[in-house]
């Protein structure tokens, strides 16, 4: 733990945080991080998690709003705080004409608990080559070196932006792996944001769908993949309203209806009187996918 830390904080707390641009605004953002909690950003292109993100990390200069790391608020001027964070963005500053050896050598002089071991053999878990110049790996070699230098110091809060973008399978599998590790202890936090959501299906323990600079709602994931169904019954006259059902679907007598509450929704269609009711459990992109197409602001209980 860095000096200054406090043990009992959240891993990170933004308040009121808010953002205006030309074209788009963000917040108010109100989240807090918990020790041991992952948390995934969900949300279309321009949404606003990667400006949330650079506003965690200080790149981004907030209109409003107090963000804090460990207890500690993220005072630029005051920088000790980013000690305690690992950042991964989408663009990597890393020096081109540098070895991947050397990159990390320079990023080492910047954080106390820099462990050139652990970052070697992080780099050779990936298949990483020390020795190959930044500008001579393809994006998901990129990508591999961000993660190597935002874990080699053991920080308490990873914020991580498409980290597995342009990863294969195989490797995206061995990151998954990594970031397990990395939460072990119970005492360090991931925030998330990705498009690839079988990621979340394994990683997440929340999610926060972002929509138009606004956390539309968070919820717990398996609250989510155990209330959400999609159904398919029979049922010969007028279908009345069902208050629980997202979208409805019908041919002739056979129906579909996609639904947030499975249980409430085959109980209302027992008693209806509805035919041969079968339950299909959703994924999480298909959750995703209902929920921000709705995009109203409604938080969760």
């Amino acid at each position: 733990m860095s000096p200054n830390s406090t043990a009992d904080a959240p891993t990170l707390s933004l308040r009121g945080v808010s953002k205006h641009y030309d074209d788009f605004d963000l917040g108010p953002i109100d989240l807090e991080l918990e020790p041991g909690m992952v948390l995934a950003f969900v949300g279309p292109n321009g949404a606003g998690k990667t400006t949330t993100l650079h506003s965690t990390m200080g790149l981004v200069r907030p209109d409003n709003g107090v963000i804090e790391v460990c207890g500690r608020v993220n005072d630029t001027n005051r920088p000790d705080w980013k000690q305690d964070v690992g950042f991964v963005g989408e663009i990597q500053g890393h020096y081109q004409s540098w070895t991947v050896e050397q990159n990390l050598r320079f990023i080492e002089r910047f954080y106390r608990n820099f462990d050139r071991v652990r970052a070697e053999a992080l780099a050779k878990r990936f298949g990483l080559r020390l020795a190959k110049r930044v500008g001579e790996l393809s994006r998901g070699g990129k990508a591999k070196l961000a993660l190597v230098a935002a874990l080699a110091h053991s920080p308490r809060l990873l914020l991580l932006d498409e980290p597995t973008a342009g990863l294969d399978p195989v490797v995206r599998a061995e990151v998954l792996d990594v970031l397990w590790e990395f939460l072990e202890d119970g005492e360090r936090s991931i925030l998330y944001s990705t498009h690839v959501l079988s990621d979340i299906s394994r990683l997440a323990d929340e999610i926060a769908f972002l929509r138009d600079g606004r956390v539309v709602r968070r919820d717990a994931k398996d609250a989510l993949t155990d209330a959400w169904r999609r159904l398919s019954f029979r049922y010969a006259g007028e279908l009345p309203a069902l208050g629980t059902a997202r979208r409805h679907r019908r041919s002739g007598d056979e129906h579909e209806l996609v639904t947030p509450d499975g249980s409430s929704s085959v109980a209302m269609l027992r008693e209806l009187g509805a035919e041969r009711i079968q339950e299909v459990r959703m994924t999480i992109d298909e959750i995703a996918v209902e929920i921000l197409r709705e995009g109203h602001h409604v938080a969760s209980d």
